[in-house]
C-alpha cells in the first residue's frame, strides 16, 4: 500500500494536476491520467484497483495501464512524493 507524502499538496482540474512538494520546494505538472492516479492514491486505493479504474475510464488495455501505473508510482517514489507502508 502506498501513501502520498505529508508535504505534498495538489490541485486537480480537467487538464491534469499541479503538485507541490513543500518540503523539497518542487512543483510538478501531471496530465489527466497522472492526476487520476494521484487522486486514487490520495484516497488509499490499491495499485490493482488503480489499474482497473484507469483502464476503464481511459479505455486503454489493462497490460499497458499496468506497466504505466507501475512506472508512474516508481517515479513518485523516486521524487519522494509517495511512501510505501
Amino acid at each position: 500500500m502506498f501513501r502520498v507524502s505529508d508535504g505534498v499538496r495538489s490541485t486537480h482540474g480537467q487538464d491534469g494536476a499541479i503538485v507541490l512538494d513543500v518540503h523539497q520546494g518542487q512543483m510538478f505538472n501531471l496530465n489527466p491520467v497522472g492526476s487520476k492516479i494521484l487522486e486514487l492514491l490520495e484516497r488509499g486505493s490499491a495499485q490493482a484497483d488503480i489499474v482497473d479504474t484507469i483502464s476503464r475510464e481511459f479505455n486503454a488495455s489493462r497490460e499497458v495501464v499496468e506497466n504505466d501505473v507501475r512506472e508512474f508510482i516508481e517515479s513518485l517514489r523516486k521524487h519522494k512524493l509517495l511512501t510505501e507502508h
